[in-house]
C-alpha cells in the first residue's frame, strides 16, 4: 500500500525536494485561505468603513478560537498517521481515520452548541466597540453554525497531509477560494446582508471544500483501508481514540492557549477605539501573510520528521529542520524589506483611512519582529509536531500560548503602559518561545521516541 499514488514516502530521497514539493501546494492553499478572508476585510471595509472592519475583525477572532479543537486534533490525527506510514503499519489507517472523524465531527457539534448560546457573552468579553456589536453577532453566529464545515474539512486534509498529499487539499481550497471572492461580492457589494454576508461567504465555501475531501477520501477508499460503514464511525476503536486524545489534546490546548491569549489581547485593543480595533484586523491578517510560509512548511516538516522518526531515520531529521529554517528566514527578510520600503502602499491595500494609517506606521516595527518570529518557529514546531512528544506540545501549550503571550502582553500594555503598542509587542515577542523549548527538546534526544506501536 505505501507504493500507492495516495500515500508518499519520505523516509528516502532529497530532503530540500520532497520539502519543497510538499510544502508548496500547503502554501499555495493557505495563500488561497488568506485572500479569501483578505476579500471579506477588503470588501467590508470599502462597503462598510471602519466599523464594518471592526465588526469583522472581532466576529473572525472568536470564529479562529473556536477551531482550536480543529486545530489539534488533527494535526495530532496527521502525525500518527504519518508515524504509522513510516513504521509500514499502513493496515490501521483505515480504522484511524474513522475514529478521527467521528471525534471531530462531535467535536463540532458540542462547540458550536455552547458557543451559541454564549455568544452574547464572548462578544462582551471581547470588548466589541458598540458601533460594531450587530455586526460581529451576525458575523460570529453563522460561523458557530457553519463549525462542522470546519473541522470536517481538517479532519479530511490532515488525513491527506499525514499520507504526504498536499495536492488535493490544494485543488479544493482553490475551488472553495474563488467561490468564497464570488459570494463576498454578491453578499456584501451587491445584496444588502453585510457583515452577515461575508461570514456566509466563507461558511458555504468551507462546506464546498469540506464536501470535495470528502469525496475524494471515499472515491479512493480501498487504496487507503478505509472503510464507511456506520459500525466504524459509531464505534470509534478505543485504543486509537487514546492515542489521538493523548496527542490532541495538548496540541488543542496549545492552539486553544494562543488564541486566548490573542483574545485576551483584541479585548484590550478594541477598548481603544474603533480605529484601533479596524487596525486589530489588518494586523491580524499580516500576521496571517507571515505565516503562510512558516506553517505550510511546518506541517510539511511535520509530517517529513513523523515519518522519519516512525521509520527510525533519524539521521533525516536534523536536515528537515535546516531545510525549514533556511526558508522561512529568508521569506522573512523579504517580506521586512517590502513593509518597510512600502508600509503606505501595503497596509492601504486593506483601508485608506487615515486614522487607521497612521496606527499601522506605528505596528510596522512590531510587523518586523512578528515576521522573525515566525520564521524561528517553524524548524522548532516541525520537530515538536513531528515527534509527537504531548509532553512538549503541552509545555509548547502553556508557554507559549500563555505565560509568554499574556505575561508579556500585561507587561507592556498595562505595567509600562505601553498601551495598543505594548499588547502588540508582548504578541511578537511571544512567538519566540517555540524556539527556545525546541532547541532544548533538540538537544535532549528524547524525539527519538516513536508515538506509535
Amino acid at each position: 500500500m505505501a507504493g500507492n499514488r495516495v500515500i508518499h514516502n519520505f523516509s528516502e530521497g532529497n530532503i530540500p525536494k520532497q520539502l519543497i514539493m510538499f510544502a508548496s501546494p500547503l502554501f499555495l492553499s493557505s495563500l488561497m485561505q488568506i485572500v479569501y478572508n483578505a476579500v471579506d476585510m477588503i470588501v467590508v471595509g470599502q462597503k462598510l468603513g471602519q466599523v464594518g472592519l471592526s465588526a469583522v475583525s472581532v466576529g473572525g477572532d472568536i470564529s479562529h478560537f473556536l477551531t482550536f479543537f480543529a486545530m489539534g486534533f488533527s494535526n495530532a490525527g496527521q502525525i500518527i498517521i504519518s508515524q504509522y506510514i513510516g513504521a509500514k503499519q499502513e493496515n490501521k489507517l483505515g480504522r484511524f481515520i474513522a475514529t478521527m472523524f467521528t471525534t471531530l465531527i462531535c467535536c463540532s457539534a458540542m462547540v458550536s452548541v455552547i458557543c451559541l448560546a454564549a455568544r452574547h457573552t464572548l462578544l462582551q468579553l471581547m470588548n466589541t466597540p458598540q458601533a460594531a456589536y450587530e455586526g460581529a453577532l451576525a458575523y460570529s453566529t453563522v460561523s458557530m453554525i457553519g463549525l462542522v464545515f470546519i473541522y470536517g474539512y481538517n479532519a479530511g486534509s490532515a488525513v491527506l497531509r499525514g499520507m504526504g498529499d498536499s495536492r488535493h487539499p490544494f485543488i479544493f481550497i482553490s475551488i472553495a477560494s474563488v467561490m468564497n471572492i464570488v459570494l463576498d461580492i454578491l453578499f456584501v457589494m451587491v445584496l444588502p446582508l453585510g457583515c452577515m454576508g461575508a461570514a456566509l461567504a466563507t461558511v458555504i465555501s468551507q462546506g464546498t471544500s469540506f464536501l470535495l475531501c470528502a469525496a475524494y477520501l471515499y472515491s479512493n477508499r480501498n487504496e487507503i483501508g478505509l472503510d464507511f460503514k456506520t459500525e466504524y464511525l459509531m464505534r470509534p476503536d478505543k485504543n486509537m481514540f487514546a492515542s489521538l486524545v493523548k496527542l490532541g489534546l495538548p496540541m488543542a490546548i496549545k492552539s486553544a492557549s494562543i488564541q486566548v491569549s490573542k483574545l485576551f489581547v483584541n479585548s484590550f485593543i478594541n477598548s481603544f477605539g474603533v480605529a484601533v480595533s479596524a487596525f486589530a484586523g489588518i494586523a491580524n491578517k499580516i500576521a496571517s501573510i507571515s505565516n503562510l510560509v512558516s506553517n505550510s512548511v511546518n506541517t510539511a516538516g511535520s509530517s517529513m520528521v513523523g515519518q522519519n522518526i516512525g521509520a527510525e531515520k533519524f539521521d533525516r531529521v536534523p536536515k528537515i529542520m535546516l531545510t525549514v529554517a533556511a526558508i522561512t528566514f529568508t521569506v522573512a527578510l523579504t517580506m521586512s524589506i517590502a513593509f518597510c520600503a512600502f508600509p503606505l502602499q501595503l497596509f492601504g491595500i486593506f483601508s485608506k483611512e487615515k486614522e487607521v494609517l497612521d496606527i499601522a506606521l506605528e505596528y510596522l516595527p512590531i510587523a518586523v519582529l512578528m515576521f522573525f518570529g515566525s520564521a524561528c518557529r517553524a524548524p522548532a514546531n516541525a520537530l515538536i509536531n513531528g515527534s509527537g512528544n504531548y509532553r512538549m506540545n503541552f509545555a509548547t501549550a502553556i508557554f507559549d500560548g500563555i505565560i509568554m503571550r499574556i505575561g508579556l502582553a500585561v507587561l507592556f500594555g498595562l505595567v509600562l503602559n505601553w498601551g495598543y503598542l505594548g499588547f502588540w509587542l508582548g504578541d511578537a515577542l511571544a512567538g519566540f518561545t517555540p524556539l527556545v523549548i525546541g532547541i532544548v527538546f533538540f538537544i535532549s534526544g528524547k524525539w527519538k521516541h516513536k508515538t506509535v506501536n
